[in-house]
């Protein structure tokens, strides 16, 4: 119960920051947390993500059932336990409308352009997932997969999906996709984005390989690589990165 007590006082303190940074408004988002392999914590529907409680929280089973909880469950908690099923190393997972990430999903363009060490290390390149409706088996199946190997994730004309270790893991993913969002955004109206170079990329990735994982860094992105390790996971990368180095200038819109 200690367990689940500390996680009910994250999503809650998830949820105020959320708010406070302006990536959801009014009842907007939700934040769910693996408790074990059959239970998993969600915030509740109709909701400020600002203003919640601990004794707000839904505990809800594998097949989205509420077992504990005074609430009604998010009607997305489908997308989120799709999520854990598609990626057992993922303990939580957060959907939100950060502005300059969501206007890249708007408007058509995935952040997949090796631009920011940071997003690299962390997000490993943000796909865009083709539209769904809210709520639906529609949006559970355009974003699976785009999770499968990813730490975010755009919805066209929706939002993103971040995931994580922890409830505050996947936080901090969320503003560092919002971060590169609006730095991506500046350097088009400066007049374009200088892209990283296949052996900058590299450079980065072996970097990582070779730092000490980390609570709030690492570890999820590591366990993520499977069997195909960082050799796998620089072939991938470095597919794509030649993929965006072959269009005009390096800039354009794609989807993910």
């Amino acid at each position: 119960m200690e367990k689940e007590s500390a996680l009910r006082q994250e999503i809650v303190e998830v949820g105020r920051r959320l708010w406070q940074k302006g990536f959801v408004a009014a009842n907007d988002g939700n934040i769910t947390c693996r408790l074990d392999d059959n239970f998993v914590l969600t915030t509740p529907t109709g909701v400020s993500k600002g203003f919640m409680t601990p004794d707000m929280i839904v505990k809800v089973d594998m097949e989205g059932n509420a077992k504990e909880g005074y609430l009604k469950p998010s009607s997305e908690i489908f997308v989120h336990l799709m999520i854990y099923k598609e990626r057992p190393d993922v303990k939580a997972v957060l959907h939100a409308h950060p502005p300059f990430a969501t206007a890249f999903a708007v408007a058509g363009i995935s952040l997949e352009h090796p631009i920011l060490p940071e997003a690299i290390l962390h997000l490993d390149g943000v796909p865009l997932s083709p539209y769904g409706t809210p709520g639906t088996p529609e949006l559970v199946e355009a974003i699976r997969p785009y999770i499968r190997n990813r730490n975010a994730v755009l919805l066209e004309n929706h939002g993103a999906f971040t995931v994580g270790d922890t409830p505050l893991h996947a936080y901090y993913r969320m503003e560092t996709l919002e971060h590169f969002a609006k730095i991506s955004l500046l350097a088009r109206l400066l007049g374009g984005e200088r892209l990283l170079t296949q052996e900058e990329v590299y450079r980065l990735l072996q970097s990582r390989n070779r730092a000490p994982v980390s609570h709030l860094c690492e570890e999820c992105a590591f366990r993520a690589l499977g069997e195909q390790g960082l050799e796998g996971l620089v072939d991938r990368i470095t597919k794509r990165i030649m993929e965006e180095l072959s269009k005009d200038g390096g800039i354009g819109s794609d989807r993910g």
